[in-house]
Order: C-alpha cells, then structure tokens, then sequence
C-alpha cells in the first residue's frame, strides 16, 4: 500500500491541469483544421466585381471565365437590414452541386453569415437569408455567390449597400 504525501499532490495536480490544457489545445486544433475548408472555401474560379450593378434597381448577372453566367437576385429590392430576404440565383455554362450565398461587410468582419440555397428547377436556385443589423448608418456589403462544381469552386461577387431604417442611401 502507498501512502500519498502532501508533497506529491501538487505534482499530481500540476500533471493534471498540463494534460488537460493540451487536450484542449489539441480539441481546438482539431475543431480550426475541420473548420477551415467551410470558412475559406479554396475559390478556383472569381468573376470580377461589376461596378455598374445595383441589385436595388435589378438582378445583375456576372460573368466567370466568359463561359459562366451567374445572374442574382435579392428582395425586396431596397434590402432592409434584420429582415429576411429572397435570394435567386441563375446559373448558364455549368452543372452545380450546391450553391451558397456568402454575405461579407466590405469594411467590417460582421461573422459568418452564409446560405444554401435549393434548386427550385434547372440552373435556378433560391432560398432566404439575412442581413444583420449595423451600429453604421449605412454599410457596403459583399454578397458571394459560390457555386460548387466538379471544377472547383466558382465565384461570383456582388456588391451592395444598406442602410438604417428611417435613412435614405447617400
């Protein structure tokens, strides 16, 4: 039979918490190398951003590699903030296995805010998302569009701003 002294319990206290603290480190590194694909998707494929495109006025349509046309949509048009929206989006040029709609601020990480949107027929999709509420009076948004093909992931931003109720855009 051994006999603990009190010397030892320290040690044992101080193996403890070293062992626990490193399996929690080795959680974490596990849970960020998991994470990190569906945070930062790998995009092969980016269509530029049109400067020209006011998804307040119209759905515009990107072009990724000239060959690839993603068209997309959001209502109502004046994109209220904290309210849920209708997101379209066509596709021409490629077979898709999913598509989301990644909303980013342009200034500011507002966290991660992505959707799936569902095929409703062939090369259109849509679903609902939000936007979240900004301390900014009016804030530009980046909406991307990700299209999941057997090529990679493609790419199609868009641009927009919001503003708080009661103010009218700049």
């Amino acid at each position: 039979m051994t006999v603990e002294t009190s010397e030892n319990q320290p040690k044992r206290n101080l193996l403890l918490w070293i062992t626990l603290g490193l399996l929690l480190a080795a959680l974490t590194l596990v849970a960020i190398y998991k994470a990190w694909p569906i945070l930062f998707p790998q995009i092969s494929q980016s269509a530029a951003v049109d400067p020209n495109c006011d998804l307040r006025k119209a759905p515009c349509v990107s072009s990724i590699t000239g060959e690839v046309e993603v068209g997309f949509s959001i209502e109502p048009r004046e994109i209220p903030l904290v309210k849920p929206l209708k997101l379209a989006v066509e596709i021409a040029g490629v077979a898709v296995e999913r598509v989301e709609v990644d909303f980013a601020g342009v200034d500011m990480n507002m966290g991660y805010n992505r959707v799936v949107l569902q095929p409703v027929a062939e090369g259109q999709f849509e679903g609902e998302g939000m936007i979240p509420v900004c301390v900014m009076d009016s804030m530009e948004w980046e909406a991307k569009v990700l299209l999941t093909t057997k090529q990679g992931v493609l790419a199609a931003p868009y641009r927009f701003v919001t503003v708080r109720p009661g103010l009218t855009l700049p």
